[in-house]
This record gives C-alpha cells, structure tokens and sequence, in this order.
C-alpha cells in the first residue's frame, strides 16, 4: 500500500518474509548430536580417538559458520516485508522493529523488472533486490521517487473557488 507524504511515501511490501533455511537447521543439529559424541568418546575412549573426534567436530563448526555467513550476506540485501519509508536518494526499511538506512550513492542505477525494484552500484554488483509491492506503479513510484522525481497526489487535490 502507497501513502504520499511530503518528501516521500511510505510502503508497505507485502511479500513473505524471508524464510530459515532447512538444511542449515539440520546440520547445526548433527554438529550438537556430534558434541554429544564427542564428549562420550572423550570419556569412554583412548585419548587418539578424543583428539580425533574433537578435530571434526572442530572442523564441522567452522564449516557450518562458513555456510551460515554466506546465507546471511547472500540475503541481506533482499527486501520482501516490512515497510519502507521512501525519499529522494534515500530508502529506510522498517521490517520486525529494526530499522535500516539505505542512501544512494552517486553512480547506483535503479532498475524495474515488473513488480520487482534493483540497486546496482557502480561497479555492476547487485545492492538490494526490493520485492513484495502490490503492483507495478508502487514500485514505478518508488524507483521515481529515489530518483528525485516528484509525485503528485492527483485526487487529493481540492480547488476552493471565491463566491
């Protein structure tokens, strides 16, 4: 839904929020399952067999955080909720109580695909994929508006004519 204010608008994205990842969940279960191991194997076996499944466990939570933080920077420019507060060369993403900031900097490029909003940098590399409007002028509207353009609220305006 788009509300015009005086130096912006305010919408808010109606799209899923971003979902956990299945397998993520699952493998950071088998690392607390293999602690578990570990710890029995520390107690029951020779002290080779400890170091050795202490190492993979080791190994295991480094390769679950690697993959954690890949998901989270592969996401983290990826708007589908919340709301968001739009001015010229300027966005704020209010999403759950947490508010982001995002300013544009000279060389971005805005691009619309459909109901779909792109920020690229200069150096080509996507910034924010913004999805979730509830059709395409809302985010022909925005994509207008983060480029300096001005809307006008064309039904709201009321001419007073002097009897």
């Amino acid at each position: 839904m788009l509300k015009l204010t005086d130096d912006g608008a305010k919408i808010t994205l109606q799209g899923q929020p971003q979902a956990l990842d299945n397998g993520l969940f699952w493998f950071g279960a088998a690392l607390l399952v293999g602690a578990v191991a570990v710890a029995m194997v520390m107690s029951l076996l020779p002290v080779r067999w400890s170091i050795g499944a202490l190492a993979l466990l080791i190994v295991g939570s480094f390769v679950f955080n690697r993959q954690r933080q890949q998901r989270k920077k592969a996401m983290s420019g990826h708007i589908s909720s919340g709301i968001l507060w739009v001015k010229d060369g300027e966005l704020v993403h209010d999403s759950q109580g947490k508010r982001n900031h995002i300013l544009l900097v000279e060389g971005d490029k805005i691009t619309l695909d459909g109901e779909q909003l792109q920020i690229v940098g200069a150096d080509s590399v996507r910034k924010y994929h913004i999805n979730g409007f509830d059709n395409e002028k809302e985010a022909q509207a925005t994509k207008a508006i983060l480029e300096g353009q001005a809307l006008n609220k064309r039904h709201a305006n009321i001419k007073m004519n002097s009897d």
